[in-house]
């Protein structure tokens, strides 16, 4: 997966800083009609022997990449799959974060590995720092979704919220200003092909995005920023 010419790198190694516009990485993931999601298959060999962070270096370079100014997302809810007739907005809880992923139930690779890793990011932080993020996965492909979502984001997060809607529109507005990617399409046997931004966001308590991990980014670092963003924001 390559850097599209609209990301400029301003910061040394794990930085990325962003001029205000779109982050347009898009992962073409095959599926099939069968549900994949197999985690246990998603890359978790390089967590073995991981430990629960204890501190981080104030003078560390976040991991994800930053947008400046950082984008509002809070401004179009979707309907929650988890709990019915709920909307779900997009804004963490006070002092705490939310973390935000756009994929599918059918996505071969890229989503089961990406909510692995997330999964892993969290029991690397203590109990009561990881009970301040919220986990939410917003389904691309509603036609084949709405029913299964909860189901699988739960086998990764127990406690984590489904979000969909049948409305193209309103998916569009809530998307755009995390400046996500998608396209469904169907192929000529049948088959339906869904490409995606392959990005993890990561939303503050005042609805502006802080951050987003590329696809591949270690459940190490996810930690680390999320540790180092819940502890300035408790100084």
């Amino acid at each position: 997966m390559t850097e599209p010419s609209a990301l400029r790198r301003v910061a040394s190694h794990h930085g990325l800083v962003v001029a205000a516009g779109a982050m347009v990485l898009l992962s073409a993931c095959g599926s099939s009609d069968s549900n994949t999601s197999d985690s246990g298959t998603s890359g978790g060999a390089q967590q073995e022997g991981s430990q629960e962070i204890e501190e981080v270096s104030p003078d560390r370079v976040l991991a994800g990449v930053v947008r400046e100014p950082a984008p509002v997302v809070d401004e179009t809810p979707i309907p929650s799959l988890t709990i019915e007739g709920d909307d779900v907005v997009f804004r963490a809880q006070p002092d705490g974060l939310q973390v935000v992923y756009f994929g599918y139930t059918n996505c071969p690779d890229v989503c089961p590995t990406t909510m692995f890793d997330h999964t892993v990011s969290l029991r690397l932080l203590p109990d009561d720092m990881a009970d301040q993020v919220d986990t939410v996965m917003v389904t691309v492909d509603p036609d084949r979704d709405l029913e299964l979502l909860t189901g699988y984001v739960q086998s990764f997060v127990p406690d984590a919220v489904a979000a969909g809607t049948s409305d193209p529109a309103v998916l569009a507005a809530a998307a755009e200003p995390f400046g996500v990617s998608y396209d469904v399409v169907e192929a000529s046997d049948g088959s339906i092909e869904v490409s995606h931004s392959g990005f993890l966001y990561v939303v503050g308590d005042n609805g502006e995005l802080l951050l987003a991990w590329p696809f591949g980014t270690s459940s190490e670092e996810m930690a680390a920023d999320m540790f180092q963003l819940l502890t300035s924001e408790a100084t």
